[in-house]
């Protein structure tokens, strides 16, 4: 989709509802959209409104095999409660491998540490999910308050560095927002969220920003 269409349609769609939003990418995915997630807090949002439209939904789960068990726990609550079709991708080194002999995981004083950690617990498997799953429309539950880079996006971009549309229907809702919509489908939320391949919520690992698309190695 060339710059002029996609901001064409990001003021096309700021007007419209996150359910609207996904009716019209999953119309324009033609069948190959799928919805990625790491569990983190709100993301029952994303995945209840990609469900809500096409109910088959493929899940992409990049799992780095840090994640805390209430997020393990909360992953497989959704994907109960909600009939998800996860499609998890794991490192191709465990966790306790890579403990073992590099030791404890990167902090965010540790900038090239963090990135060469992101490439392969992170961005390795999920290259390696969007090459699989191939699709045309990828939704995410992007928002332009989680942090200043992601404030410069917008509801529809196009993706560089796996070539696809990406499509973020809750991009314009504030955490209270999110909230009601939890609230009023009963969904679930989970707080206990870390990601170490940010290490902190000012950074990108590296999924949405310009430096994750050529991170990984062979």
């Amino acid at each position: 989709m060339p710059p002029d269409e996609i901001q064409h349609w990001n003021h096309e769609l700021s007007s419209q509802s996150p359910l609207e939003i996904t009716r019209w990418a999953v119309a324009l995915a033609e069948g190959r959209a799928i919805v990625s997630t790491n569990f983190r807090p709100y993301e029952a949002c994303i995945l209840h409104l990609c469900t809500r439209v096409q109910p088959d939904m493929p899940v992409l789960w990049a799992d780095h095999g840090y994640n805390r068990p209430a997020t393990y726990r909360h992953a497989e609550q959704l994907r109960k409660q909600l009939k998800l079709d996860v499609r998890a991708f794991v490192p191709r080194m465990t966790a306790a491998h890579r403990d073992a002999i590099l030791g404890p995981i990167p902090t965010p004083e540790h900038e090239e540490s963090l990135k060469e950690f992101s490439a392969v617990f992170k961005l390795e498997p999920f290259q390696r999910g969007l090459k699989e799953l191939a699709p045309t429309v990828w939704f995410t539950a992007l928002r332009k308050v989680q942090n200043p880079n992601r404030a410069g996006l917008d509801i529809v971009s196009a993706d560089p560095n796996f070539g696809s549309i990406k499509v973020s229907p809750v991009f314009h809702l504030s955490d209270s927002d999110m909230d009601s919509y939890l609230k009023e489908w009963q969904l679930p939320n989970e707080f206990d969220y870390f990601d170490p391949a940010k290490a902190d919520e000012k950074r990108e690992c590296g999924l949405h920003v310009a430096w994750g698309g050529k991170a990984v190695k062979g």
